[in-house]
């Protein structure tokens, strides 16, 4: 029996196999080792039922984790888990790699994650190559969904929305100044406090100024992370995967052809592809 694991700052996802079938399937917070210690994620483990019931079962668990770039990083979230599931051989590679896996299986491709955060890496059929990109929600991020609360926060906080917008952001939020500030310089948790605005993108995803911001994101975000990778690897096929590219496919593939690229798949949820890719 075998558990694939897929994780964003905000949420990771389990699937649980036997025999090549799915037998159940779970979401717990995300457990980053850049912003989660191990009594943190033994904590999201303890409160899982599913989790609890399989944890004696799991011989290997195959873990993709936002965060988990370095060695130490992946020994730490391995170290987390081992204590849980004590009978398991536990893997840990970093998103990018999972993405990458997901998008291309042994093939060569471009793969950008655009989630709760953003990426993008070469990957040449065996592994990413390595690149100075995931700088994380306070210095890079570009087009991501924490990308999209910091747009949107600010101009809330400059008051350059509209008036029938504003009213909505602050009905569904009920925000104010000094909250938002607190939250935002004050508190933990900020990367899931900005990603937790890309509901209200989803909501309202016919009002042209958040169709103008979510266009700009993915301007910046082709910009900075697609184009200086396909310079250095031309024709080789792009590939996206995440949330935020899976919800506003459309849009992305206007900014793709914008800038003379084309997109060969969009993956929304990751983790199928992966645990199809282990199950056979």
């Amino acid at each position: 029996m075998i558990a694939i694991v897929y994780s964003g700052s905000k949420s990771a996802f389990w699937k649980i196999s036997n025999n090549g079938k799915t037998v159940a399937e779970c979401t717990i917070p995300g457990i980053n080792p850049c912003f989660n210690d191990a009594k943190q994620i033994q904590g999201y483990l303890t409160k899982c039922n599913t989790l609890i019931n399989y944890a004696e079962q799991l011989k290997r668990i195959y873990v993709f984790a936002a965060g988990a770039a370095s060695t130490e990083r992946q020994n730490e979230l391995a170290y987390a888990l081992g204590s849980f599931f004590k009978n398991s051989k536990i893997t840990v590679r970093d998103d990018i790699y999972g993405a990458s896996l997901a998008a291309c299986h042994n093939d060569k491709g471009i793969v950008g994650i655009l989630g709760s955060g953003s990426n993008c890496a070469y990957f040449d059929g065996k592994k990413p190559e390595h690149n100075n990109f995931g700088l994380g929600f306070i210095l890079g991020d570009e087009g991501s969904a924490n990308y999209l609360g910091k747009m949107l926060l600010k101009r809330y906080l400059e008051d350059k929305l509209p008036k029938d917008l504003r009213q909505k952001l602050e009905q569904k939020y009920n925000l104010d100044r000094p909250n938002i500030l607190d939250k935002i310089y004050k508190k933990p948790g900020v990367q899931l406090y900005l990603s937790s605005f890309l509901d209200f993108f989803i909501e309202n995803r016919n009002n042209k100024l958040l169709i103008q911001m979510i266009d700009q994101a993915f301007d910046q975000y082709f910009k900075l992370y697609i184009l200086p990778t396909q310079s250095k690897h031309p024709q080789t096929p792009l590939h996206f995967v995440g949330t935020v590219a899976g919800t506003f496919q459309d849009r992305l593939r206007l900014v793709a052809e914008k800038h003379n690229c084309q997109i060969i798949s969009v993956i929304k949820e990751p983790i199928y592809s992966l645990l199809n890719y282990y199950t056979n």
